[in-house]
């Protein structure tokens, strides 16, 4: 069995995960970067994007942060997350509010500020086109299993 670590993913209204986890995908602020057992202790910004959770189980799950930090350590990985989101949860309304609201923190921002404003804004219009192929792909998968299984033999 793969060696896990603590993983505690946190948002102002709510705990997200608190348990063992074999690897997580951060999107951290200069790129993203994978936690694993024994990591190098690291504590970094992050910025809007997905973080991709694979527990003690092998089980992947994925959540959106609008933000945060990130605190690694050999032994644990500490997410506090701006605003946090399971993917299942999204939305496109939800998205919509969330560009918008973005789109107003680059209409507001100082010069100094307008580069990660925009970074933000374009990341979740990335994401949201994401989700749109992801849904596409799954319609079309299932769509085939359909076919496959009512034609006739």
């Amino acid at each position: 069995m793969p060696t896990t670590f603590h993983f505690e993913l946190v948002s102002p209204d709510k705990v997200l995960f608190n348990g063992s986890a074999q690897a997580v995908l951060v999107p951290g602020a200069e790129g993203d970067f994978q936690v694993l057992s024994d990591h190098a202790p690291v504590m970094t910004a992050m910025r809007p994007g997905v973080v991709g959770i694979d527990d003690a189980e092998g089980k992947h799950s994925r959540v959106f942060v609008r933000g945060g930090f990130a605190d690694a350590s050999k032994a644990a990985l500490i997410l506090l997350a701006e605003t946090a989101i399971p993917f299942e949860d999204l939305n496109a309304d939800m998205l919509g509010q969330e560009i918008q609201n973005a789109e107003e923190d680059l209409a507001d921002a100082t010069e100094e500020q307008k580069r990660l404003a925009q970074e933000k804004v374009d990341r979740l219009r990335e994401l949201k086109d994401a989700i749109k192929l992801s849904v596409r792909a799954e319609l079309r998968a299932l769509s085939a299993v359909l076919t496959s299984c009512c034609d006739d033999p």
